[in-house]
């Protein structure tokens, strides 16, 4: 399994949390559902310092056909951090919410 991690400072961009929240509000997010070994891509924000980010857990290398990066298009850069990692051991707590499809607050009412 890997990781990939992307995440952008905001400052001198014109994209907010706000924005990028909304964006991923018209859709977006569905579009990764789809995705051929992607096991779990979730998407943060650190609003202290201005921060947005996602993660995504492959079960195996980052296939070539992936959603675009609309993310890096409404930011106007790339990513000021791109990092991915070999996952080394992997388990599951004891947890009451059985599926983590459309959590958090881009899909509150």
């Amino acid at each position: 399994m890997r990781v990939d991690i992307a995440w952008w400072d905001l400052d001198g961009s014109a994209a907010t949390v706000e924005s990028l929240r909304e964006h991923l509000r018209d859709g977006t997010a569905d579009h990764w559902a789809e995705v051929e070994g992607l096991r779990l891509k979730f998407w943060m924000a650190d609003r202290d310092r201005n921060r947005w980010g996602a993660v995504m857990l492959w079960e195996a290398a980052r296939p070539a056909a992936i959603p675009p990066n609309r993310a890096a298009e409404l930011i106007g850069f790339p990513p000021t951090h791109r990092l991915s990692f070999e996952i080394e051991a992997v388990v599951e707590g004891a947890y009451t919410v059985e599926a983590l499809h459309g959590l958090g607050p881009v899909f509150a009412p």
